[in-house]
């Protein structure tokens, strides 16, 4: 006997309007947003006052030169000390290890952020070669996660997460722009109902918030004083091409060597060697390469950036070797830190490189092509890349070339070992 199976009724929609949505989240998105912006800046402004200490008033009370390869040896030195008693001994040991984590890793226990930070602050104004986003992105993450899910449990921990993020990526950056850039891209690969607008709209309130809150009490400034490009023809347009691609295949070097550099420091086990030990490596690279080479490297790129035609192929060289080298080695020995900032300044030193080679090119073109494929191949951030080529430039003509000269360049980068390990050690791709 056949038996009739009737599909089920379809049940009544249930999606809420947009703006039932959508507004409860604008609040916890300021807040989160000028929140995070404070605590990025809390962090930069200790770090550079401690800096100030370190590099400029203690030498001066010494009577030995700040810069002095035996100065940048011992901070260098004494740095890694430093990081590596705060990992043994503050509790969350700052977080996991940085080689396997990325920016958009799950948020982490509360316990974990002050010795992370605390590490991170440390290696700013040591002068090792990592920039402070990774650090800031995951304390803003997990302070936002944790308490916003107490404080509003209607939204759910992802949304605290994109907020949190988005607002570090706009307070680093002083516009949210960024923010909606590197979010456009995560957002795509993921399932989720609405508009891609609707999605971002809370994230990029949060930046805006963090952002606005960043350019009142600080003023950044990506401004490198480049000349403009306001007429580009063919020769530019084959020198970005060329220039984003030869950038990419240096920056995959750092890349290639990251697991082997990585294994060779775990297998000293200890933080109070692998950091010390690190950092004593660090500061002989600082006396080869000079203090142009320490630190984040935003201030050194716009010094760099400042000479333009005062420095001799051989210099911007062995700053982009130098700087390269030195990321490697604090990514590898445990530093806790970004490489975003040290990646702009070796890409500028490499542009810089080739512009001195071929003074024909435009240092716009060659600065910011270089940064591009640097980038893309230490970040594979798409987007990020592009945006910060641009600023650099701030030149509009420039977007046209950096987006075609992008494309060799990440045919180049795509498949090929990432500038992060997995648990195992192994490179990502």
């Amino acid at each position: 006997m056949a038996t009739d199976h009737a599909p089920p009724a379809p049940s009544p929609p249930t999606h809420e309007g947009p703006l039932r949505i959508l507004l409860p989240q604008i609040l916890p998105a300021l807040v989160v947003g000028v929140l995070g912006s404070l605590l990025f800046l809390g962090i930069s402004t200790l770090a550079e006052e401690f800096q100030h200490v370190l590099w400029d008033d203690l030498p001066d009370a010494l009577g030995i030169g700040g810069f002095s390869s035996l100065w940048m040896i011992v901070m260098l030195t004494a740095t890694g000390i430093a990081v590596g008693l705060v990992i043994w001994k503050i509790p969350g040991h700052a977080g996991p290890d940085p080689a396997s984590e990325g920016l958009d890793e799950a948020p982490l226990p509360p316990m974990v952020v002050p010795g992370l930070l605390l590490a991170a602050a440390l290696a700013l104004a040591g002068g090792i070669s990592l920039g402070p986003e990774n650090p800031i992105i995951a304390a803003n993450v997990s302070l936002a996660y944790w308490i916003g899910r107490k404080a509003q449990p209607s939204l759910p921990g992802a949304a605290w997460v994109a907020l949190a993020s988005a607002a570090t990526i706009g307070a680093l950056f002083g516009t949210p722009v960024a923010a909606a850039l590197v979010l456009s891209e995560a957002l795509s690969a993921r399932p989720g109902h609405g508009s891609l607008w609707d999605r971002l709209l809370a994230p990029l309130t949060a930046a805006s918030a963090a952002a606005m809150t960043t350019q009142l009490l600080a003023e950044p400034s990506f401004a490198m004083g480049l000349p403009p490009l306001t007429d580009p023809d063919y020769g530019d347009v084959l020198a970005a091409l060329v220039i984003a691609s030869v950038a990419a295949a240096f920056g995959l070097l750092c890349c290639y060597l990251f697991p082997y550099v990585h294994a060779a420091f775990h297998r000293l086990r200890h933080p109070m060697v692998m950091l010390p030990v690190g950092g004593l490596v660090l500061g002989l690279l600082g006396a080869v390469g000079g203090h142009l080479t320490l630190f984040k490297g935003l201030e050194e790129t716009k010094e760099l950036t400042s000479s333009i035609g005062s420095w001799s192929s051989g210099e911007l060289a062995k700053f982009a070797v130098v700087k390269l080298v030195a990321l490697l080695v604090a990514a590898s020995a445990g530093f806790r830190g970004g490489r975003i900032f040290p990646a702009v300044f070796i890409g500028a030193a490499f542009g810089l490189f080739v512009q001195a080679l071929v003074p024909e090119v435009h240092p716009a073109v060659a600065v910011s092509s270089a940064v591009l494929g640097v980038l893309l191949a230490t970040t594979r951030q798409g987007w990020i890349s592009l945006f910060t080529g641009a600023v650099l430039a701030a030149s509009p003509a420039m977007l046209a070339l950096l987006c075609l000269a992008s494309l060799p360049a990440w045919l180049i980068v795509t498949g090929r070992p990432q500038l992060q390990l997995d648990k195992q050690g192994n490179s990502l791709r």
